[in-house]
């Protein structure tokens, strides 16, 4: 393409207050403009503004050599074309998104609860969704925890029969109903519903050669909180995962919560989702994949957090957090910690927890409930009767809980809960440092 001819302009014009006069041809865009000669009107300017002005008149040429408009120049400049940054959601927000895109996503989804609507719910995780969604879909309940379970459950058999063919017969079928929601304002509150939970939503299934499906989620928050003492401040992770019939999911941060939660209201089967109070506030980074309506997490599937070599940290729920930490400290010692967050209690994901045994030579797992018959006792006892027992350079060891009744005093508390610096210690036992 040929350039373009046009006018320089008047013979003279100001540029930062310094009256400037066109002596050569016009200017060509996009061609060499060293023919032109561009020089103050004036011959009393002193040496240093002749070289601020011929500055300027550089960077000018450089523009016009561009063939650009300056709208193009400063897009260029203003915008950047790297990915955008993820964002930050807490386990909360990353909730409620969750229940909102799925109640959004299919019409058979419905929430129940104590104070589920019009407060929000005791936390606030499902803020928004009533005024959105409805009486018919955000059912506040009384507080009577085996009334609304057995609601919520018999919601979910609501089925009607439809005929499908199999191998040149007709069968008579049942098709899934409802898909409730149950929320728990905490799991400890669940034992006056654990009949419904277990007997009622977990057998069925079984007890119905497959026919009958029962997909509903029961969720709310799980393990010790802060300051609310014995009666409320328990685990139900071994609770539940001791049950055949349930799946039990333990996410610790915005990215399990979100995922695992979309994936047990699309489940079939009752699934037992534990939360953790302590955690909702807590804000993670989230990627443009995990904010997708259509990102599900795998239920029975862990993930290894952090890569080591020397030995595996194996949790869930809040305690993941804490075996981080615990391995950025001794990372500084020279001693390199994988750690595997199990996201799901049952089925539990025996295979990665093999497979970085098998690296590593070594095992701890962490938890917050009691220690006997408790998550840690079940992987060290899969992992005795597996192939990774061959591998182990050491014991596996558990820490846990302390095998009491939550105290209510805040220092007792505290040395009733695993820490970060019990993670530390047990490891530099385990690896005789």
């Amino acid at each position: 393409m040929r350039p373009m001819r046009v006018p320089f302009g008047p013979p003279e014009w100001r540029i930062g207050g310094v009256r400037f006069r066109a002596v050569a041809q016009p200017a060509v865009i996009g061609s060499r403009i060293g023919r032109r000669t561009i020089g103050p009107a004036s011959s009393g300017t002193s040496r240093s503004s002749l070289t601020e002005d011929r500055s300027k008149m550089a960077s000018i040429r450089c523009f016009l050599r561009s063939g650009k408009s300056a709208v193009s120049v400063v897009l260029r400049r203003e915008f950047s074309k790297t990915s955008p940054a993820a964002v930050q959601v807490n386990v909360r927000d990353a909730l409620n998104q969750a229940m909102d895109e799925e109640l959004e996503r299919d019409e058979k989804v419905f929430l129940l609860g104590e104070e589920v609507a019009q407060y929000d719910g005791a936390y606030k995780v499902s803020r928004g969704l009533w005024k959105k969604y409805g009486d018919k879909r955000i059912i506040d309940t009384p507080i009577t925890e085996m009334g609304f379970a057995g609601i919520a459950v018999g919601a979910a058999f609501v089925s009607q029969l439809v005929l499908t063919r199999l191998n040149h017969l007709l069968l008579l079928c049942f098709q899934a109903g409802l898909r409730p929601i149950c929320e728990f304002m905490t799991w400890n509150f669940s034992m006056q519903a654990i009949d419904q939970v277990i007997n009622s939503a977990a057998k069925t299934y079984y007890m119905s050669a497959g026919a009958q499906p029962v997909p509903i989620v029961f969720r709310g928050p799980n393990g010790s909180s802060a300051g609310v003492a014995a009666q409320h401040s328990q685990c139900f992770a071994a609770w539940y995962g001791h049950c055949p019939g349930l799946k039990v999911v333990s996410p610790w941060n915005s990215e399990d919560a979100r995922g695992l939660l979309k994936a047990a209201i699309r489940d079939n089967n009752p699934v037992v989702f534990l939360e953790n109070e302590l955690m909702y506030g807590v804000p993670f980074d989230l990627s443009e994949e995990v904010m997708h309506k259509d990102f599900v997490l795998p239920i029975g599937k862990a993930k290894v957090e952090r890569q080591g070599t020397h030995i595996t940290l194996v949790s869930h729920s809040r305690c993941v957090g804490f075996c981080l930490d615990a391995a950025a400290v001794l990372a500084k010692e020279g001693v390199e910690c994988e750690v595997v967050n199990l996201r799901t209690i049952r089925p539990l994901d025996v295979e990665t927890i093999e497979a970085s045994v098998m690296k590593t030579g070594h095992l701890v797992t962490v938890e917050g409930g009691w220690p006997q018959y408790g998550v840690g006792a079940e992987i060290c006892a899969r992992i005795m009767e597996g192939p990774a027992f061959n591998y182990l350079d050491a014991p596996a060891v558990r820490v846990t809980g302390v095998d009491i009744p939550m105290p209510y005093a805040k220092i007792l508390e505290d040395h009733s809960v695993p820490q970060i610096k019990d993670i530390i210690f047990t490891v530099k036992k385990v690896l005789n440092m």
